[in-house]
């Protein structure tokens, strides 16, 4: 695994000035305390929510977004759709008057149109497109979700209106068009780069037409941002934003309390109360679609055999780390789909807290004695998982009354990463928060077979069974009948035990109390709206 710099970070720092100093907030500057360093600027090439907050939600807009009563799609760069009877096509209607944003390196000379579109499916999809390698992406959504096969054809039928046409029907195709990965990037911008020798520019100095721009970036610094001034969906009204890279969740709030920083996600469990009893502080929840686990890596030894997996399902007590860890703002999680989704099955069978069982499936696995395995712990704090060195200790003393030794590791984030697509772990923590609303989302992307080499099937587990199952709910358009395919699917991930599901966890996020419209939905953060009154 390497320890240097991100590619990102490498460009960036050559192009951009050092030794800036964070801007002293006013009412026309609002900083928020980040969690991490962004992966990338090209929510395309990226995975971590810190990357997405970082570009997706400040930089880009999708075709549609997500409406917060229900999470169902709703038009944003596209007005309208059609789908054919058959559920193959798909014809979006293109907002007009889009305004990209400009840097030093382009400024554009037309509006958003169908051209944007189709270089953003394209560059994902083509491995033959100009752009496919560029900063050596693997577009692991794009891919997760099937979409490179998926889709057979995208064709402009005149700059406002987009075609898509699939392979077969999905129930899901639509609402991935509101997740992250589907942010339009600027094909005028692209043809430029392309053509001066510098296609990487693409992804570190970012176009889109989303509500602010990017100014600088100072890698695990900071990065500051500019209000759009042509901004399709409103005036934004704080003209700066910074973000203020803070991975420490204690240093984070003590930030907050001094008004260094006036947003900040993910407050510890333990900080809930010093937030409450502090006039100039607000604490927020937002229900979570989402769900922490700990991933076996099944390709490594023993993870490979079902009995060690079951074993140490037995041997973790979950309902201990929610109490010690999550003191109420999560559930115990004992399926991959989240308890609001559709296809939970509530009647699922979870693994008791029984080191005698676990005991017995090691004996039976010929591994009586035990044995030595690493557990990743992630370094940054999720709703999912607001302290993953704790779970991983209390995680490590329960194997350890069976006689498995577990050795704590942890990286910088981007590594973490990196490394886990790779496989490099036995165990690790991780987790996954809705993009879409959809359960595909879930059950597919985080489990199934096409998911191993992308990286987002932290397991590398792939069981036909399971996958035909999931295959054929996407075919599935009746909630219904989905519903259905999914509840068989979770019994055969409870009997195989590729992970072990920790916890459901509720999203919280703290501001100071003079901060309004800033809000957090399945599409993520939203500052458009935020300011300091």
């Amino acid at each position: 695994m390497s320890t240097g710099k991100t590619l990102l970070g490498l460009l960036l720092s050559a192009l951009l000035p050092t030794g800036t100093a964070l801007a002293a907030t006013n009412n026309s500057t609002l900083v928020y305390c980040s969690e991490a360093s962004p992966e990338s600027f090209n929510p395309q090439i990226a995975s971590s929510g810190p990357t997405f907050v970082a570009s997706s939600q400040t930089l880009y807009n999708r075709l549609v977004d997500f409406r917060a009563s229900d999470n169902l799609p709703v038009p944003s760069l596209a007005t309208e759709w059609k789908i054919s009877p058959d559920g193959k096509t798909y014809t979006f209607t293109l907002r007009q008057g889009v305004k990209f944003n400009s840097n030093k390196y382009f400024r554009p000379t037309r509006d958003f149109n169908a051209d944007d579109v189709i270089f953003s499916v394209m560059r994902q999809k083509d491995v033959n497109h100009p752009y496919h390698k560029v900063s050596l992406a693997s577009y692991e959504y794009f891919n997760d979700l099937g979409l490179d096969k998926l889709i057979t054809d995208v064709k402009k039928i005149d700059d406002y209106h987009v075609q898509f046409r699939l392979s077969e029907p999905n129930a899901a195709f639509l609402a991935d068009w509101g997740m992250d990965f589907a942010s339009i990037l600027s094909a005028e911008y692209a043809d430029a780069m392309l053509k001066k020798g510098t296609p990487e520019l693409v992804d570190t100095q970012p176009i889109g037409t989303g509500p602010y721009a990017l100014q600088e970036y100072k890698v695990d610094s900071l990065i500051r941002y500019i209000a759009n001034p042509n901004y399709w969906n409103g005036e934004v009204p704080t003209k700066h934003l910074i973000f203020s890279i803070t991975p420490n969740v204690q240093t984070r709030l003590a930030r907050l309390q001094k008004n260094e920083c006036q947003i900040i996600p993910a407050p510890s469990p333990v900080q809930f109360d010093a937030i409450k009893a502090n006039k100039d502080l607000a604490l927020h929840t937002v229900d979570g679609l989402n769900v922490g686990y700990l991933a076996f890596n099944t390709s490594k030894k023993p993870f490979d055999n079902v009995l060690v997996r079951q074993a140490l399902n037995y041997a973790v007590d979950k309902k201990s780390i929610i109490n010690a860890v999550f003191m109420g703002s999560g559930t115990v999680a004992k399926s991959p789909i989240p308890p609001a989704m559709l296809g939970y099955d509530k009647n699922l069978k979870d693994y008791s807290y029984d080191p005698e069982k676990a005991k017995a499936l090691l004996k039976q696995a010929g591994l009586e004695k035990g044995f030595t395995t690493d557990l990743w712990s992630m370094p940054v704090q999720r709703p999912y998982n607001p302290n993953s060195r704790r779970v991983a200790e209390m995680i490590q003393a329960d194997w350890e009354k069976v006689g498995v030794h577990a050795k704590i590791v942890t990286f910088e984030w981007g590594e973490y990463l990196s490394g886990m697509r790779k496989g490099e772990h036995s165990s690790a923590l991780f987790g996954w928060m809705s993009d879409n609303g959809d359960p595909d989302n879930f059950a597919d992307t985080l489990l199934g077979c096409g998911s191993i080499d992308s990286g987002s099937n932290a397991a590398r587990w792939c069981d036909k069974s399971y996958d035909a199952l999931t295959q054929k709910a996407k075919l599935t358009s009746d909630p219904a009948a989905r519903a259905k395919l999914y509840e068989q699917a979770q019994e055969i991930f409870y009997q195989q035990a590729p992970w072990i599901p920790l916890a459901n966890g509720k999203t919280f996020y703290a501001t100071r109390s003079n901060v309004t419209g800033y809000s957090v939905s399945l599409s993520g953060s939203d500052f458009s709206k935020a300011k300091l009154n």
